[in-house]
């Protein structure tokens, strides 16, 4: 079942510890796998290689648990692979986080009484890059302390020397296809950052506003107009109405008057506009609003600019120097004023964008910015999931997918910071523009009046490279070669658009044609156990550290395991991650037991026909768990692989296989050393399987247990094929019938340790070897002279008779079973008579009327059981 490359050395005989502690264990562990190299990869290796790139954490950010969650699905993908023998590179890094790294430097300057300005451009990103040397980086401590299996070798930042060169070089060539130009567009600006942000850093949350109706022109010519950003009327230049909207055909064409200011705007027809919505006309303010410019790019409208960077009005006089919000106010009491304000409604709950970073209200407005041509590199990211070069996982995400890329709009990389990858182009005196890269000379000098554009790249455009940049592209390295493209990518649905499309539409430029990654695999969001989304601003959030503390990483992990369902998203609560530690503990105690009794990993396992059938079922039920667990891996199926390795180590292997196999360990012989060859075997897998999940517990067992060197790099666990569907039935009847006789005993009020004597009717039936297990699992004792059967049980094809006469008051066992039993009647009548009342059916809420059909079938439920329990009993 597993070739055992690494072994063997004599099984030791030091005893585990009582408790397993994982406080004490795991540290140290963790860093003996590092120092000895097992996550290293080798690009001269001629084994097979399998690649994931970590998708980099901020360089300012802190493990939380969707990182653990991530961390955890990649580091069991790249256990597993290295176990199955290919040369696996995980490869680590960060990412240099634009706005939010400048923003924690920005804050420590203001501390100090000091702002950026104040140190001037290069002193600053002198100041940021101590910062990220000092504070950045805690991420990567922590994912170490998760069990992370990455090859810190090959640790990437996405400003390092080569990532660096890798951006420049893109942006060269882009620019040199016509692929990145610059012009004057609608972005999403935040006045506190001062900056263009992406979409992925627009927060939009449903705010408290107004709609306020507007009236515009006089007489015939008049106008309303609704809007909750009142201030940018002071930049409208038109008003739209739809080209078939007869209430206005009247003014299409013609100018009316804008109040508040001595300018006169157009009326045109547009389809764009809504005849159903509202007064069915809008106001057009062109540089304040992403439609409002598509207008105004259709009807050559002007695009005027009436507030800066900060939010502060620049034009018309008595609102000159504003902030916009006051100006909002100012504006609508004047039109009040002029009886120009037809309505007001408040609050009026919509949606706004806001920054993600200091939550100011994103502000759209018309900028001259640098842009990526989408066009054809979204096509050819579309192409490579459609032609099934790229698979999305789970498949139904490739809607989404395809809504976004197909629809894409060019994208916005430049950005008003001084902390980034600042964009390649330099300025001449007499207009000469001139991208520069990484190998071509500076076109000339500040005194020649040459000067580098102020602006930075978009945080996205850098992490867009990360596949094959952090592989040494632009250079042909042998980590390129052997390593690109990726097998998997792991990341959450949410960044689908943002990132995902990014890495394909660069990748597959950049690579020519190559695709980034073969799999995307998609995950949900982690959530409370209640299905709320955890934020730091609420009281359901968790460090995942204080677990970890608490519990261990591998229950950490394994917790987070059993919730991920493709695509969906993990509710997550401290009770499972509870139960994930008791389980670590089952299998500390369950391997400590087998130590004890002989489990052995020693010589080749015996012949089947050597073995009890329950050795035969367990190795039977081993090889279809090996093969179950493989084809959940090959799908992505966490939550199932995990729920199956769970429940063969609990139930089949620690609850069935060692409690029936433990009269042949206390017998001995020779046939305990076979029962001890095969529970060493099945404890040697079933720990292999596990450790990709729980690598910490697991690979202190298995090194206890073989005397193997690691779990990190031993073999992967093959099914070999061998069932027995005898044996499986076999010992299925058996725990039928403990099964069944236990739930008997527990109806009867027995206490689980209190013997009974009992008749055993074996004959004939496959259960007649397993007679000592069945007393001992049910606390059956031999019967006696005296013995008299007061009940007997026809459980599978054999009959159990029990005496039960010294042990329950029979009479006082009727007595409350008959109360019970007119209970549950009683709550049947009741049930029956309002469901058999069809005004009540008539008037009660479907609710109520579900609760009593659910009273009625628990009643029936009650009645049954209890009716079966009197029949049991012996006769008084």
């Amino acid at each position: 079942m597993t070739e055992n490359t690494q072994q063997q050395n004599p099984a030791p005989t030091t005893e585990l510890p009582t408790q397993y502690a994982p406080a004490e264990v795991e540290g140290a562990l963790y860093e003996r796998w590092v120092d000895r190299g097992y996550f290293t990869a080798d690009a001269n290796s001629e084994k097979e290689p399998y690649t994931i790139v970590i998708p980099p954490p901020n360089v300012t950010g802190a493990l939380h648990l969707g990182h653990a969650f991530q961390v955890t699905l990649m580091d069991a993908l790249t256990r597993r692979k290295r176990m199955q023998g290919y040369e696996t590179l995980w490869l680590p890094g960060m990412d240099h986080a634009g706005i939010a790294t400048q923003n924690k430097v920005e804050q420590q300057l203001a501390e100090e009484g000091k702002s950026r300005q104040d140190l001037g451009r290069e002193a600053f990103t002198d100041r940021v890059w101590q910062w990220k040397d000092e504070y950045g980086g805690r991420i990567l401590g922590q994912l170490r302390r998760l069990g992370a299996g990455l090859d810190w070798s090959r640790e990437r930042f996405t400003m390092d020397e080569g990532l660096s060169k890798a951006v420049q070089t893109i942006f060269k060539n882009l620019y040199d296809d016509g692929l990145i130009y610059r012009a004057e567009r609608i972005i999403n600006w935040c006045p506190r950052c001062l900056t263009a942000i992406s979409d992925i850093e627009v927060d939009y949350q449903d705010d408290d506003g107004e709609l306020v109706s507007l009236k515009y022109g006089e007489g015939d010519e008049t106008v309303v107009v609704a809007t909750t950003r009142v201030e940018t009327m002071l930049g409208d230049t038109a008003v739209a109405v739809h080209p078939d909207d007869e209430r206005y055909a009247h003014l299409i064409g013609r100018r009316i008057k804008l109040p508040l200011t001595d300018r006169t705007i157009p009326v045109v027809a547009d389809t764009h506009v809504d005849p159903e919505f509202g007064t069915g006309a809008v106001k057009v303010t062109p540089a304040h609003d992403p439609n409002d410019f598509a207008i105004g790019q259709r009807h050559d409208l002007e695009s005027m600019t009436i507030m800066d960077e900060r939010g502060v009005i620049t034009v018309h006089g008595p609102f000159q120097g504003l902030d916009r919000f006051e100006a909002r106010s100012a504006i609508v009491a004047a039109m009040r004023e002029q009886g120009r304000v037809v309505s007001e409604k408040r609050p009026y709950v919509h949606s706004v964008g806001h920054c993600s970073r200091c939550k100011t209200t994103v502000e759209p407005r018309l900028s001259l910015q640098w842009w990526v041509k989408v066009d054809a590199l979204a096509q050819a990211a579309g192409d490579a999931v459609r032609d099934g070069r790229v698979a999305l996982h789970p498949k139904d995400m490739e809607k989404r997918y395809f809504d976004w890329v197909d629809n894409l709009n060019d994208w916005c990389i430049s950005r008003q910071l001084w902390w980034g990858h600042r964009i390649p182009v330099w300025y001449g005196p007499d207009g000469e523009v001139v991208c520069v890269g990484p190998d071509d000379p500076i076109p000339g000098t500040e005194a020649e009046g040459w000067t580098q554009d102020e602006d930075v790249l978009d945080t996205w455009f850098s992490s867009g490279l990360w596949p094959f940049s952090t592989l040494g592209w632009p250079e042909k390295t042998p980590d390129l070669e052997k390593f690109y493209s990726t097998d998997v990518l792991v990341t959450g649905h949410d960044i689908i658009f943002f990132w995902v499309v990014r890495m394909m539409m660069f990748g597959l430029y950049a690579m020519e044609d190559q695709v980034p990654f073969k799999t995307v695999a998609l995950t949900g969001l982690v959530r409370d156990e209640f299905g709320k989304k955890m934020s730091k601003s609420n009281p359901n959030a968790v460090d995942p550290l204080d677990w970890m503390d608490a519990y261990g990483s591998d229950a950490v992990r394994f917790t987070l395991a059993t919730g991920a369902n493709p695509g969906a998203d993990v509710p997550i609560g401290e009770d499972w991650v509870k139960a994930s530690r008791n389980f670590a503990n089952k299998i500390w105690n369950a391997t400590r037991f087998a130590l004890m009794n002989g489990a052995t990993v020693e010589g080749p396992l015996p012949a089947p026909e050597a073995m009890t059938a329950t050795d035969r079922w367990i190795l039977s039920r081993l090889n279809k768990t090996v093969a179950e667990v493989d084809a959940f891996y090959d799908d992505f199926q966490f939550a199932k692989l995990s729920d199956a390795l769970y429940h063969f180590a609990w139930d089949e292997v620690f609850d069935w296989y060692v409690e029936l196999s433990k009269t042949t360990f206390f017998e001995g012989g020779e046939q305990a050393k076979v029962s001890g060859r095969v529970l060493g075997e099945v404890l040697d897998v079933t720990l292999r399987l596990l450790h990709p999940i729980v690598p910490f517990v697991t690979e202190t067992l298995w090194t206890t247990l073989t005397g193997g060197e690691t779990l990190v790099i031993a073999d992967w666990p093959k099914d070999s094929g061998f069932r027995d569907a005898a044996a499986e039935s076999e010992i299925e009847t058996l725990q039928q019938v403990i099964t069944e006789v236990r739930r008997f005993r527990a109806d009867q009020g027995l206490q689980p340790g209190q013997r009974v004597p009992a008749r055993l009717d074996l004959d004939g039936t496959a259960l007649a070897p397993h007679e000592a297990a069945i007393r001992q699992l049910l606390r059956l004792q031999p019967e006696g002279d005296d013995f008299s059967a007061t009940a007997t049980l026809p459980v599978g094809g054999a009959q159990v008779a029990l005496d039960l006469s010294g042990t329950i008051d029979v009479a006082a066992e009727r007595k409350r079973l008959a109360k019970d039993l007119a209970a549950a009647e009683k709550e049947k009548a009741q049930a029956t008579g309002k469901l058999g009342n069809e005004a009540f059916l008539a008037k009660a809420p479907d609710a109520v009327v579900d609760k009593i059909r659910g009273r009625l079938a628990k009643a029936d439920e009650d009645i049954a059981r209890i009716q079966q329990q009197l029949e049991r009993l012996p006769q008084a």
